[in-house]
């Protein structure tokens, strides 16, 4: 037990390193694939058939393939394959390369939530707005926009508690999230090796931060009860 107290500074500080990093990561994906993923909707709705059918077949090969291989082709390929390293070397470049893998796969996963969202709202809604004048535009933005935010949040929430744990899987790239961390004290780190107890206290963050996120996004869901 002492041995512990005396390497708990030590493996706090690694983990909060960490779990900044992985904060970074969840809010670059949130702030990117939210905007991103109505792009795709509308480009998986478009009535032009070859767009349509482009941004589905995408769709379908993202949501069809594992993230970890994603991110592996992402940060590796146009090194690899093509000789050209864009996302450049060290931390800042591994984290570049995460970002736009989580972006684009999470774009992809929220742009079938807003179909699914933009589709159950009644045609009839928008037949009486285009009686009334309102240009299409006007209609999507003040009258099936706001019902599809209140039908999407439950969907959306479940998608979002997963990417709090789905950023542990940046580590296959070598990105130092806090699942990184915790594990460099089994394989030894700063003086300590041989300790499993550090990845408790990681869970712990998890657990802490999806708590959180669940009680947010649970008040946000009560606040749109207005259409009921």
């Amino acid at each position: 037990m002492e041995v512990i107290m005396e390497q708990m500074p030590i493996v706090i500080r690694s983990l909060n390193i960490g779990f900044l990093q992985t904060l970074k990561l969840f809010f670059v994906t949130l702030a990117g694939a939210l905007p991103l993923g109505l792009v795709i909707a509308f480009g998986s709705m478009s009535r032009f058939r070859p767009v349509s059918w482009l941004t589905r077949i995408v769709v379908w090969i993202v949501r069809g393939t594992p993230l970890m291989i994603q991110l592996l082709i992402i940060y590796y390929f146009p090194g690899l394959v093509l000789g050209n390293p864009i996302w450049g070397s060290g931390e800042s470049g591994r984290f570049v390369a995460a970002s736009v893998a989580f972006v684009f796969n999470y774009a992809c996963y929220f742009s079938e939530i807003y179909r699914g969202g933009i589709q159950s709202v009644p045609v009839g809604q928008e037949e009486a707005g285009l009686v009334l004048g309102m240009t299409r535009s006007q209609i999507f933005f003040k009258v099936t926009l706001l019902q599809m935010i209140k039908r999407i949040v439950p969907p959306m929430s479940n998608e979002i508690i997963t990417l709090v744990k789905d950023t542990s899987l940046a580590r296959i790239i070598a990105l130092q999230e806090i699942i990184w961390a915790g594990q460099a004290f089994l394989k030894g780190s700063q003086g300590i090796s041989g300790e499993i107890w550090p990845l408790f206290f990681t869970a712990l963050y998890y657990l802490v931060f999806s708590g959180v996120l669940t009680v947010l996004l649970g008040k946000l869901e009560q606040k749109l009860n207005y259409f009921r």
